[in-house]
C-alpha cells in the first residue's frame, strides 16, 4: 500500500532537519529538497507547510554558502506567509521564522539597510504574538543583534544580547547551543569593540556549551573556536591562535571545500596573524586567497571583502609595494564608505592608515 506523500516529505524534513543539526549540509540539502517536491506537489505551492521546509532549506543553503539561492528560499517562504490572513499562533511562528531568514541572509550578504526593518517588523509581530520573553522573540534580538555589531552600534548590539540570553537561558536552559550562539555573538561584539580580554570568556564560554552538545568536530564548534582564536591572537596569545586557525581551516576544508565562506574567514584571519608577526611571505597568499572568496561569494562590494584589502593593503605598505598599497585602501575605502558610512569605526581606520601612507 502507497504511503501518504505527506507523512513521507514530514519524514525527510525531519530527516533533514537532523542532517542539518548534524553539520551534514550536503546531505541535509538533498533531502529537504525532496521534502519540499513531494509537499509543492501534495499540499501546493502555497501552503504553509512549504514554506516551514524553506525556511529550512534557506538555513541550509547559508551555511553552504549559497547566499543568492537561500535569500530566493526565504523570499518565497515570506510571500507565501504573508499571503495567509488566518489567526492561528504557528501561521505566526511561522512568519516570524520566515521574515527573521529572509532578514538575516540579508545581513550575511551586507544589505544592512534592506535587513534592519524585516527584523525590526519580525520583532514587533512576535512580541505582539508570543509576549516578549519567547524563545522566537531572543532569535529575532540576536539576529537584530548581530546587525548592529556589524553597523558600529555597539551599545544597542549589547543590549539586545544580553535580553536574547536572558529569554534564552529561561526557556532552552545554560547548556542549549542556542546559548552558545549568543556567548559566541558577545565574544565577538567584544571583539570588534577592542575589549579582547572582555571576549575572552564569551568566546570560551561558547566552545564549552556547544562541543559538549554538539561534539568536537561539529561546524558551529569549529566556527566558535575560530571565533575563540581570533579573540587570543589580538590578546597576543598567538601560538594557541595559530594552532586552532590551522585546526579550524583544514576541517573547514575539508568538510565545504576550498572556498566557502568559513574558509576565507581563517584564512584572512590566519594572514593577519602572520603579518602581526612580521611573516609577510606567510601572509601574502593567505590574504590574497581569502580575498578570492570573498569576492566570489559575496561580491566586489561587500564590507567584508574591504576588510580582506584592508589587510592586504597594510602588508603592501609593510613590504615597500606603496603604489599597490594606496590603490588598495582606497578601494577599502571606496567600499567602507559606500556600505558603512563616514562615522563607522572600520572607515576610519581605514582612513587613518591610508593617511599613514604619506607619513611614512
Amino acid at each position: 500500500m502507497a504511503h501518504d506523500p505527506v507523512d513521507i516529505a514530514v519524514q525527510l524534513h525531519d530527516r533533514a532537519c537532523r542532517h542539518q543539526e548534524n553539520g551534514l549540509y550536503r546531505k541535509a540539502w538533498s533531502t529537504c529538497r525532496r521534502a519540499l517536491r513531494l509537499l509543492e506537489k501534495s499540499s501546493g505551492r502555497e501552503h504553509p507547510d512549504v514554506a516551514n521546509v524553506l525556511n529550512t532549506l534557506g538555513g541550509i543553503q547559508e551555511a553552504l554558502g549559497d547566499y543568492a539561492d537561500a535569500e530566493r528560499s526565504f523570499r518565497r517562504s515570506v510571500a507565501i506567509m504573508e499571503a495567509i490572513t488566518e489567526d492561528d499562533p504557528d501561521i505566526h511562528r511561522l512568519r516570524v521564522q520566515s521574515a527573521a531568514g529572509l532578514a538575516g541572509i540579508l545581513r550575511v550578504q551586507g544589505r544592512y539597510g534592506e535587513a534592519e526593518p524585516i527584523f525590526l517588523e519580525a520583532l514587533r509581530f512576535a512580541e505582539a504574538s508570543f509576549g516578549p520573553d519567547d524563545p522566537d522573540v531572543s532569535a529575532v534580538l540576536n539576529g537584530l543583534a548581530v546587525l548592529y555589531k556589524y553597523t558600529g552600534e555597539f551599545a544597542k548590539a549589547e543590549k539586545l544580547y544580553r535580553r536574547a540570553l536572558r529569554i534564552a537561558e529561561n526557556t532552552c536552559g545554560p547548556d542549549h547551543p542556542q546559548i552558545a550562539t549568543i556567548y559566541h555573538n558577545l565574544g565577538g561584539l567584544e571583539h570588534a569593540r577592542g575589549r579582547y580580554a572582555k571576549g575572552e570568556p564569551y568566546a570560551r564560554r561558547s566552545v564549552q556549551i556547544r562541543e559538549k552538545a554538539l561534539g568536537a568536530d561539529h561546524p558551529d564548534v569549529l566556527a566558535d573556536i575560530a571565533a575563540l582564536a581570533s579573540i587570543l591572537d589580538a590578546r597576543g596569545k598567538h601560538e594557541e591562535a595559530e594552532q586552532l586557525y590551522r585546526r579550524v581551516l583544514a576541517a573547514f576544508e575539508r568538510i565545504y571545500g576550498a572556498s566557502h565562506y568559513e574558509v576565507a574567514i581563517n584564512l584572512n584571519n590566519l594572514g593577519a596573524l602572520c603579518y602581526a608577526q612580521q611573516r609577510y611571505a606567510e601572509a601574502e597568499p593567505l590574504y590574497r586567497r581569502a580575498l578570492a572568496i570573498k569576492e566570489e561569494i559575496l561580491g566586489p562590494e561587500h564590507p567584508d571583502v574591504a576588510m580582506t584589502v584592508h589587510n592586504l593593503a597594510a602588508l603592501c605598505k609593510a613590504t615597500g609595494n606603496i603604489a599597490e598599497a594606496r590603490r588598495l585602501y582606497e578601494r577599502a575605502l571606496e567600499i567602507l564608505i559606500g556600505a558603512l558610512g563616514e562615522a563607522h569605526p572600520r572607515t576610519k581606520t581605514c582612513r587613518e592608515n591610508y593617511r599613514q601612507i604619506d607619513r611614512s
